[in-house]
This record gives C-alpha cells, sequence and structure tokens, in this order.
C-alpha cells in the first residue's frame, strides 16, 4: 500500500484544462491497476493531490437538472463564466476565483475501499479546518459537503464535494470557498437544494483570510485522516 501522494498546486487554471488532466492521471492509474492484475505484481500505483483555483465556471453533475442553472449561454458569457456538464455525482456547483477546489486522485486501494469512508473523511478534514478558525461547522444528513446551523432557518453551505471513482481510483473532489465572490451563487439552484443559503469563510469571519494558510491546515487533517506518509514533488 503506496501512502505517499504526491501533491501539486496548479494556480489559476481552466476547468476544462484541469479536468483532463485528472482524468489522464486516473486512467494512468487504472492501466497500472490492470497490469498489475494480468501479472506484474511490481507495480505500485500512485497517488495525487491538486491544488486549482479556476475562473468562473458552473458545472453540472451526471445526476443534475439543467433547470438549477439559472442562466442562458448570452448571460453566461456576460458574466464571463463557462458551463460543463461533467461524470461526477451531484448537481449543480459554482466554482471561482477565492475558492479553494482540491482534487485527490487517489487508489483507495492504498487506504481503504470504502467510497462513503472516503466521502466523509473528506468532509472531516474540513470541518477540523474551519474549527481552527473558529468556524463550527457539520454535516448535513443526505447533503454532501459541510454546512454551517444545519437544521435551522439559516443552514448554508461552505464546502460542496462531488467525486467520481473508477476502480477504486478517485477524481474531482472538494471545494471550499475561502474569499469567494457569493453572487455567482445567484445564478444557480447550488446542489440543487432549494432553499439554503451559501457562504465563505471571509464572510463568516469578517476579513479576507490567508488561502495559502487554509491549504496548509487542510493538507495537515488530510494527512492523519488518511495516514499518509508524507507528500512528494
Amino acid at each position: 500500500m503506496n501512502k505517499l501522494v504526491k501533491l501539486k498546486d496548479l494556480g489559476n487554471k481552466d476547468f476544462k484544462e484541469t479536468w483532463d488532466l485528472q482524468t489522464k492521471l486516473l486512467d494512468a492509474t487504472v492501466a497500472m491497476k490492470r497490469a498489475r492484475r494480468a501479472g506484474d505484481t511490481d507495480i505500485v500505483t500512485p497517488n495525487h493531490f491538486l491544488w486549482v483555483e479556476h475562473p468562473h465556471v458552473y458545472t453540472l453533475g451526471k445526476s443534475g437538472d439543467m433547470q438549477n442553472l439559472l442562466l442562458n449561454e448570452a448571460q453566461l458569457e456576460a458574466k464571463g463564466a463557462s458551463f460543463y456538464k461533467i461524470n461526477r455525482g451531484g448537481d449543480i456547483t459554482y466554482h471561482g476565483p477565492g475558492q479553494l477546489v482540491g482534487y485527490p486522485i487517489l487508489d483507495l486501494e492504498n487506504f481503504f475501499t470504502d467510497i462513503h469512508k472516503y466521502l466523509r473523511l473528506l468532509e472531516e478534514a474540513i470541518i477540523l479546518t474551519l474549527a481552527e478558525y473558529g468556524i463550527e461547522s457539520e454535516r448535513s444528513d443526505g447533503e454532501t459537503g459541510v454546512w454551517l446551523d444545519v437544521g435551522t432557518p439559516f443552514a448554508r453551505k461552505i464546502c460542496a464535494m462531488g467525486i467520481r471513482a473508477s476502480r477504486w481510483v478517485t477524481m474531482h473532489g472538494f471545494a471550499l470557498n475561502v474569499n469567494a465572490d457569493l453572487g455567482y451563487f445567484d445564478n444557480i439552484i447550488p446542489c440543487g437544494i432549494r432553499g439554503k443559503a451559501v457562504t465563505s469563510m471571509h464572510v463568516e469571519l469578517g476579513r479576507p483570510v490567508d488561502e495559502q494558510e487554509v491549504k496548509d491546515k487542510i493538507l495537515k487533517h488530510f494527512k492523519t485522516l488518511f495516514e499518509v506518509e508524507a507528500y512528494i514533488d
């Protein structure tokens, strides 16, 4: 079991280019697993963790409803936003500047083979990170991601999640609103859930937040929860 994780920060990068990169990494890992099953037992599969910040983009998961996008093509163009139907779970979400997006591309056979556990540990890494800023967050039953004030009229989502897995290799991941412009969420029904708001760390804290510091804290908790041996270049 390989518990080393190759860490790469892509900076600000187009969603489609990043999606293609994720697919390339996943496909390469799946091919290695096939070769290992065919008899090449010396093969060790890699694990990757990509950080990225996307230009304004809306993405719709494979089970999503197009009616949850409230803009037409001309309006998308006017807002400088793009739109993609993609192969993760979940409905519609927004990515943009001020939002930290993490894409772990892991061979879960290096860790554990349980998708439910994988999602819960991703959520836990975010919950523990937010707690370091004095933000109390939690899960909401039946709604993947991380929320504030669950069960009240003020429930609001701070981190969205959606993944895809093939032969226990993951792609896509989580999007944490740190300094995000929340106005872009007004153009969708986030995650297809009506009547619940979206928030960001800077809104909750009343100040801008150091995004590199948030990354470092998430990686610290991710390393502990997933028992990662080390991050490598």
